[in-house]
């Protein structure tokens, strides 16, 4: 059988044209691409890098009074939120453009219009043209959501903060994951009263509980006014602004209500139910470690199938998707030891086990170190930074490494390297500490702390 494409992706988002581009540029494969919305996905458009982008904006009050502190004549006189924005839309537009760039260089035919699946085989676009291809790849990602409360149309998500008209005064934040955490501390760096519920018992589950304890509290001590063990049940627009009901009593009003409690499987729409595609109990499309669905021609990479839901993930999942079939590499993504960073104020960087789950495995050492940064210290703040080894009793082998501080992310990219080449506790002792910095604590470390 003649297709019309060897390849045809649905989505634009990292996964996908990774995929896309490494199948047609490498693979020598015919490959086209549909995204309903703008080239570069959530991450690029609406997720990390236009995130990333307001905490740096968010962390300037801090730097500017450090920067006093340190002798220098400075002073904040306001953000300027509209001028800002007009910048950062004109950078993720280059940004979208550099990914158009990429594809068409690499031969992809994009078709800007979204795209269901028909057959196994076959794709149909939103103007009705009809495109058969040997293989389908779905990236289409995930998306927000509100659950279905009382007032729910007041709230807005994350991807709607990147194009506010203006900032609010007070803002409330329901959830308790990275993406709420970040953007509580965003809000609250650019001058924003903010309030963050989460029905939970502490934010940032599924983190180390001492690393996340620590976040939690530097937070608060900035500013946010974190109430867990709380849940919005209604909202209500009032004549002072949108009024949140709140399982513990309380009322309280708001002028922006941002809902970050989670991402669902963006599959809505897309035919795949009716082809047998087998998909989670949450929506996600169900592949195996080939990210092969169900239905032999059809494929999905990304946040769609709800593996590891960060950006260099799904980059990898489409490039060993691309290397296994139209490469002849047969290659699996990697998804073990997968560092991440939460880029809360201040930062938190992981990788590997935290200690719970380190201890249930079997005798581990912990290794702790908490201290004053010295850039802060010297301007008069109380900031603390903290380093945290779990390693091993029976291996010696280092099995997490977790640090809040500045630079947190950064810190943890190389130490992700040492850990997954298996270093021990002994290997990290021997390295040779570079003085004076935050990220020395990680081999000065000689006595544990306690052992679980």
């Amino acid at each position: 059988m003649t297709f019309d494409y060897d390849l045809f992706v649905i989505g634009g988002g990292s996964g996908g044209v990774r995929a896309a581009r490494i199948a047609a540029a490498e693979g020598g494969a015919k490959v086209g691409l549909a995204e309903e919305s703008r080239m570069g996905g959530t991450c690029v458009i609406r997720g990390c890098v236009p995130k990333k982008l307001m905490v740096f904006a968010s962390e300037f009050p801090g730097q500017i009074e450090d920067a006093a502190a340190y002798g220098w004549k400075v002073k904040a006189e306001g953000f300027d939120w509209p001028k800002f924005r007009t910048t950062l839309e004109a950078e993720l537009t280059r940004l979208e453009n550099a990914y158009r760039n990429t594809l068409k260089n690499a031969g992809v035919t994009m078709h800007d219009m979204r795209a269901v699946v028909v057959d196994p085989h076959r794709v149909r676009l939103a103007n009705g043209d009809e495109f058969t291809a040997k293989h389908i790849l779905i990236a289409t990602g995930g998306r927000p959501f509100v659950p279905a409360i009382p007032g729910a149309d007041l709230a807005v998500t994350s991807n709607e903060m990147f194009h506010l008209d203006a900032l609010p005064k007070r803002a409330l934040v329901v959830g308790g994951g990275y993406i709420a955490s970040e953007f509580a501390c965003i809000l609250n760096g650019l001058g924003v009263d903010v309030a963050q519920y989460y029905r939970g018992a502490q934010i940032l589950r599924g983190f180390d509980d001492e690393a996340r304890g620590h976040v939690a509290n530097a937070m608060a001590a900035h500013g946010v006014a974190i109430h867990c063990g709380t849940d919005v049940e209604r909202l209500e627009r009032r004549a002072g602004g949108i009024c949140a009901i709140a399982t513990d009593g309380s009322e309280r009003e708001f002028d922006l209500v941002l809902y970050a409690t989670g991402r669902v499987p963006n599959v809505a729409g897309l035919g795949l139910d009716h082809l047998g595609v087998a998909l989670g109990s949450k929506g996600e499309v169900l592949v195996d470690d080939w990210s092969q669905t169900s239905v032999p021609s059809i494929f999905a990479v990304g946040d769609v199938t709800d593996r590891i839901n960060l950006t260099p993930v799904a980059i990898r999942e489409g490039h060993a998707f691309a290397d296994t079939v139209f490469r002849g590499v047969p290659t699996k993504a990697d998804h073990e030891l997968v560092a991440s960073a939460v880029f809360t104020q201040p930062e938190l960087g992981s990788v590997g086990l935290s200690e719970e789950a380190a201890a249930a495995l079997g005798k581990t050492e912990i290794y702790t170190a908490t201290f004053r940064p010295m850039k802060t210290l010297f301007a008069g703040r109380q900031d603390k930074v903290l380093m945290k080894l779990v390693v091993s009793v029976e291996t010696r082998k280092v099995l997490g490494c977790h640090i809040v501080g500045p630079e947190a992310g950064e810190m943890i990219q190389l130490a992700a390297i040492a850990i997954k080449m298996g270093a021990t506790k002994e290997d990290f002792d021997r390295t040779v500490a570079v003085h004076p910095t935050m990220s020395e604590e990680l081999v000065t470390m000689r006595k544990p702390t306690r052992v679980v």
